[in-house]
């Protein structure tokens, strides 16, 4: 929890008025007993009455300036809180958008939603804690034991039991609490993740009639967290009943021989009634540092995933100094590419080579799990290549900047995703200063428009979340006008026109036929209707290239990309 302190700097100015005002309240609070008994002593015993009307007003006095600087110590506190969290949950999140996908594979999307926000909220209620309490303890422990000694050093031993004792029973709850919180956490991810899936794939769990096993599922996770929270709650209830038996056994020893001491003259009433003030402030101090050291083992667990994911380095990353490539605009090249995903034993892709030039289409076919959509993720970068190299404009893609190469790509992907918005922003996602002309010739070409007009508001008919209230086949065509609209160097679509019928399917690709002449088209396709006008078609089999070529010269020449398309088409079809 230590190494997020460091991003407290900011809040410097503001650390410093709590530290003023938590010792304003502390001096307060340490001068009421030392009133309190120069009442009793001189006022009370002496009957001087104008003495106690005085004293009491200073009490007053003082008492209303302790409960001021507690009041705008809890307000600051949680000030600076709040905004800690703030910053830190923008630092994790920035800091998880620059993962690439090797990063999310290994950490997991349910446990980043859980650690962007249910683990930053218990960092966040430990800091108000530690500003509200953990500031004012040490002042209040130390300045309490400097009063009792200055009223009465004998007794001041009772000190030398309770505090250890106190120390010892709260070290030992904290360490045996610390594995369960952290298991706690584990858990949340886990329970984070069946909610997810169950949520996410409501129509698959409906359609096979799955309902029960999510249920139980979800009742399995659930109770799992049940048992950990109540085995860790029933170990903290034990520590309070224990402190306050020892304060009051302290109590009790604190009256018993300062009664002894006040019958031998060795110390005053008002003294005794001081003493005992002080004791209960220095204790509650040290049941306050408890309270602390209850909230502080489950906030180190989530702080320690709070510093893992802050930790995790991405590791595709921009070199140092950075190219442009902008002597071309739309060359395409893999060079003997190689790639495997990590971890893996057998490489996906092997001996990868083509080129693709601006004004042509390149399709890429072949069975499933041939490695056609692997080959689409490395030209964006989401993962790197093991061997060879794939080059833009002549300039090997590991030595841009991730920015300026994305900025030259529009991809469509496999699973078409949309955000919570209007249509049009939507659209405009693919290039965000767009104008309604270019929104709309956008979707013209997606063939988009006609339905998007029969919506009840048009462009600025809510898109829902996912984009639920829209069919598969107009999510797809929504997702090409996003990229459509960004006019790249490079289209990317992969496997976009399977959800289209094949008139829509036709249309589409007739249209952007016109609107791609001056940028690079890549299409990843099962459908032989979709590629057999490409100028190039690049046949996939485990992972190697089977054949190049266009329609007619590889049903010559590549006995994989005939048995694709006879498995597809008729006779009549093929000649």
């Amino acid at each position: 929890m230590i190494k997020l302190f460091k991003h407290l700097k900011k809040y410097s100015t503001l650390l410093v008025v709590i530290a003023l005002l938590a010792f304003g309240q502390v001096m307060a609070d340490l001068y009421l007993p030392n009133l309190m008994s120069r009442i009793v002593d001189t006022g009370i015993i002496k009957g001087d009455v104008n003495y106690i009307l005085k004293i009491g007003g200073y009490m007053l006095l003082v008492a209303l300036a302790g409960s001021i600087c507690a009041i705008l110590l809890s307000l600051v506190s949680s000030k600076v809180a709040v905004g800690f969290s703030k910053d830190l949950r923008e630092k994790v999140f920035t800091h998880v958008e620059g993962f690439s996908l090797n990063e999310f594979d290994k950490l997991g999307t349910a446990s980043l939603i859980t650690r962007t926000t249910n683990d930053i909220n218990q960092v966040q209620q430990v800091m108000v804690m530690i500003f509200r309490i953990a500031v004012v303890a040490p002042i209040m422990c130390i300045g309490g034991l400097f009063m009792a000694l200055s009223k009465d050093v004998p007794l001041s031993s009772a000190f030398l039991i309770t505090i250890p004792v106190l120390l010892i029973i709260i070290s030992i709850v904290g360490f045996k609490a610390l594995p369960l919180f952290k298991s706690i956490q584990i858990k949340i991810d886990k329970l984070n993740r069946v909610v997810r899936e169950g949520l996410t794939g409501i129509r698959v769990v409906r359609a096979f009639n799955r309902t029960k096993y999510e249920e139980q599922r979800f009742d399995e996770s659930s109770k799992d967290l049940m048992e950990t929270s109540i085995k860790v709650n029933k170990l903290m209830a034990t520590l309070m009943p224990i402190i306050m038996l020892i304060f009051n056994f302290m109590s009790v020893g604190i009256i018993w021989f300062g009664a002894k001491r006040i019958d031998l003259n060795a110390m005053e009433v008002g003294d005794l009634m001081a003493f005992l003030q002080y004791a209960i402030q220095v204790m509650m101090s040290v049941v306050m540092v408890s309270v602390i050291f209850i909230l502080i083992p489950r906030a180190s667990a989530s702080a320690e995933r709070i510093n893992e994911v802050l930790e995790t380095q991405p590791v595709i990353n921009d070199e140092k100094n950075t190219k442009k490539a902008n002597d071309k605009k739309g060359y395409l090249e893999f060079k003997n590419v190689n790639f495997r995903y990590p971890g893996a034993e057998e490489p996906v892709l092997s001996d990868i080579s083509f080129v693709t030039r601006p004004g042509e289409t390149t399709a890429i076919i072949g069975s499933t799990g041939a490695g056609k959509s692997a080959l689409i993720n490395l030209i964006p970068r989401f993962y790197d290549i093991e061997k060879g190299n794939i080059l833009i404009n002549g300039v090997d893609i590991r030595e841009l900047s991730q920015e300026d190469l994305r900025k030259k790509i529009s991809l469509v992907p496999q699973k078409a995703v949309l955000f919570s918005g209007t249509v049009a922003e939507n659209i405009r996602y693919g290039k965000e200063g767009a104008t309604d002309e270019e929104v709309v010739h956008a979707a013209k070409i997606a063939q988009a428009h006609e339905f998007i007009s029969k919506m009840k508001n048009g462009y600025d008919s809510v898109i829902a979340q996912g984009g639920n209230n829209v069919s598969g086949g107009q999510k797809q065509r929504l997702s090409i006008a996003r990229a459509i609209v960004k006019k790249p160097e490079v289209y990317i679509f992969d496997d976009s026109f399977s959800a289209l019928d094949f008139k829509t399917d036709a249309k589409l690709r007739a249209a952007l036929k016109d609107e791609t002449k001056e940028s690079t088209v890549i299409i990843v396709a099962q459908r032989v209707s979709t590629v057999m006008d490409a100028d190039r078609i690049i046949v996939l089999d485990e992972g190697k290239i089977a054949g190049i070529g266009t329609h007619k010269e590889l049903l010559q020449c590549s006995k994989v990309y005939k048995e694709i398309v006879s498995s597809q088409l008729s006779e009549e079809e093929i000649a």
